[in-house]
C-alpha cells in the first residue's frame, strides 16, 4: 500500500468524523420530519470550521445526502470514495457560474447548478462549484448586523454539559489545572478535578467520573482548546452518542455558566489556597502526589457544602433542581454500561500491517492475523497499558496483538501525574578531595622525584660546591692579590 493511499485514508476518517459533528443535531431519534428539516436547514444556513482549517458551508442537499448515507452504512458511509481522475472542466463553465452568482448574490450553488444545467445541458458538481466561488470570495455572506446572544438554559437535566478547564494554584512548585463540567440546566457540578497538566488524560479523569455517576448527556459544549479538541474525546463522544460542540474562537458566548462558577471559584476557594514550593511540601512529609490529592479532597468539599447554596436566578439549589428536573421528567438519568463506559475512553489509532504480520505503535512492535497483511487495522488499548490492544478491521475484532518487541509502556500524552523521583540524601564523601589528598602524602613520603638519583656524588678531583665557596670568599678577602692570583685562583678552581 503506497503513502499516498495511507493519507488518503487518514483524510477521508477524518472528514466524516466532521461530517458525523456536522449532522449529529439531526440524528437525534425523537426528531419529527417538519423538526429535522428545520435543524438541517439551520445548519446548511451557517458557516461552519472545516476540518482541515478555513470556513465552509454545505447545502441542504449535502447534509441529506449525509444522513442518508449515515443510517444506510453507519460511520464508514460519511467517508467519502476515493477521488478518480476526470475530464478538465472548460474556463467558460466556471466564468458563466460566476457571473450567476455574481449576477444574484442570493443564489446558491444548486440553484446555480440548476440554471446551468438548464442553459448548457450540463454542470460541474456542486463541490466543485462551492470550492469555485469560495477562491473567487463569492460566498462572503452579505451585510448583516451585529450578533445578538440571548440568555440560554437548557430545558432537561442532562440535555447540555458545558465544559471547560481553570488554571489553578501551585503545588510543590508545579502548576495544576481544573478541568470541569457543569450541567446547563441544573448548574450541578457533575465533574471535576485538579491535575498537574492541562492534557487529555486529566480532561478524561474529571469526564469519566461524571459520566459514570450522573448519566449520558445529549451534548458536551467545550472550547478549542488542546484537550478538548483531541481525537479521543470525539471518539469518547461518539461511542456513547453524545453531540460533541465547540465554541467558534473568539467568541465565548454560550459559556457563560462555567465562566460565571470559575469566577466563584476563584473568589471562595482558590483565594485560600497558598502555592506551595517543593520543599515546603517535603518539610510536611508528604508528596507532590498526596498533595494534589489533598486539594482535590478540599475542592470537592467546597463544591459540595458551599457551592450547592440556593442560586439567586433559579431560586433553588442546583442538587435540588437536579432532582426535580428528573423527577417531572419521570426518568432518571441514561447510564452508560461499563462496557460501553469502558470502551469509550479507549484510545485508537489506525496503523498497516506488515509484510511479516506486525505492527508498530511508538516503538512497539506487535504480531497480528497473517491475514490482516497489506490492510489498514485500528489498534484499540488503554494509553496506560501499551502491552495490551486490540486489533480491529472494518467493524470487527480481530482479537489481540500478540506483544513482540515492548519498548514503551505507556502512550506518550499519558505522562503521569506523580512528581520527579526525590533527591538521595548526600553521603558527604568527597572523592576528588580524598584523591587529591591520598596524592599529597605519597609525594611527602615517597618522594616520587629522587634528585639523589639524578646527582649521585661528586666526580674524582672535582671540587665540593661549599669548598669553591670557601676559596671565593678567601680570595675576596686577601688586598695583596693582583689580578694574576685572581685568575690562578680561578684556574685553580677551573682544575
Amino acid at each position: 500500500m503506497s503513502v499516498d493511499t495511507v493519507k488518503q485514508r487518514e483524510r477521508a476518517q477524518q472528514i466524516a468524523l466532521f461530517r458525523y459533528q456536522l449532522i449529529c443535531p439531526a440524528l437525534e431519534p425523537g426528531l419529527s420530519t417538519k423538526q429535522r428539516g428545520r435543524v438541517v436547514r439551520a445548519i446548511a444556513d451557517r458557516e461552519h470550521d472545516g476540518p482541515f482549517g478555513g470556513r465552509v458551508r454545505y447545502s441542504r442537499e449535502s447534509l441529506d445526502r449525509w444522513i442518508r448515507r449515515y443510517r444506510a452504512g453507519g460511520f464508514e458511509g460519511l467517508c467519502p470514495s476515493p477521488r478518480e481522475p476526470g475530464t478538465r472542466i472548460d474556463t467558460g463553465v466556471f466564468e458563466l457560474a460566476a457571473g450567476l452568482k455574481r449576477e444574484n448574490p442570493a443564489r446558491t450553488v444548486a440553484q446555480v447548478a440548476r440554471i446551468l444545467r438548464s442553459s448548457t445541458g450540463w454542470s460541474p458538481s456542486e463541490t466543485t462549484l462551492l470550492r469555485h466561488f469560495h477562491r473567487l470570495d463569492l460566498m462572503v455572506p452579505g451585510g448583516a448586523g451585529p450578533a445578538v446572544f440571548g440568555r440560554f438554559e437548557a430545558a432537561d437535566c442532562n440535555e447540555r454539559w458545558v465544559g471547560d478547564a481553570l488554571h489553578g494554584p501551585r503545588v510543590a512548585g508545579r502548576k495544576t489545572y481544573l478541568f470541569a463540567f457543569l450541567d446547563d440546566h441544573s448548574r450541578v457540578a457533575v465533574g471535576y478535578r485538579f491535575g498537574f497538566a492541562e492534557d487529555t488524560v486529566r480532561l478524561a479523569a474529571a469526564l469519566q467520573p461524571a459520566l459514570g455517576s450522573r448519566g449520558v448527556p445529549g451534548s458536551v459544549y467545550v472550547d478549542n482548546g488542546s484537550a478538548f479538541v483531541d481525537n479521543w474525546l470525539l471518539r469518547a463522544c461518539a461511542v456513547l452518542g453524545i453531540r460533541l460542540v465547540h465554541s467558534r474562537p473568539g467568541q465565548p458566548q454560550g459559556r457563560g455558566k462555567i465562566e460565571r462558577w470559575f469566577r466563584s471559584v476563584r473568589d471562595q476557594f482558590l483565594v485560600e489556597i497558598d502555592d506551595s514550593t517543593a520543599d515546603q511540601i517535603r518539610d510536611t512529609g508528604m508528596t507532590p502526589a498526596g498533595a494534589l490529592l489533598e486539594l482535590n479532597g478540599l475542592f470537592t468539599a467546597w463544591v459540595e457544602a458551599s457551592y450547592h447554596h440556593v442560586h439567586s436566578e433559579t431560586g433553588q439549589s442546583p442538587l435540588q433542581r437536579w432532582t426535580d428536573g428528573w423527577q417531572r421528567a419521570g426518568r432518571s438519568p441514561a447510564m452508560p454500561t461499563p462496557a460501553d463506559l469502558t470502551e469509550a475512553f479507549l484510545w485508537s489509532e489506525q496503523r498497516v500491517v506488515t509484510r511479516t504480520a506486525t505492527v508498530s505503535l511508538h516503538g512497539n512492535t506487535y504480531q497480528v492475523q497473517a491475514g490482516l497483511v497489506g490492510r489498514k487495522v485500528e489498534l484499540v488499548f488503554s494509553p496506560f497499558d501499551l502491552e495490551t490492544l486490540r486489533v480491529r478491521y472494518d467493524g470487527r475484532d480481530h482479537g489481540p496483538a500478540v506483544p513482540h518487541r515492548i519498548t514503551r509502556h505507556t502512550h506518550p500524552k499519558a505522562r503521569p501525574e506523580t512528581p520527579e523521583p526525590a533527591t538521595t540524601p548526600r553521603t558527604g564523601i568527597d572523592y576528588l578531595a580524598l584523591v587529591a589528598q591520598d596524592h599529597q602524602q605519597q609525594i611527602s613520603a615517597d618522594q616520587k622525584i629522587n634528585y639523589h638519583t639524578l646527582y649521585p656524588g661528586e666526580l674524582p678531583g672535582q671540587l665540593s660546591i661549599d669548598d669553591a665557596l670557601a676559596d671565593l670568599n678567601g680570595n675576596d678577602g686577601n688586598d695583596g692579590n693582583d689580578g694574576n692570583d685572581g685568575n690562578d685562583d680561578g684556574q685553580a678552581v677551573a682544575r
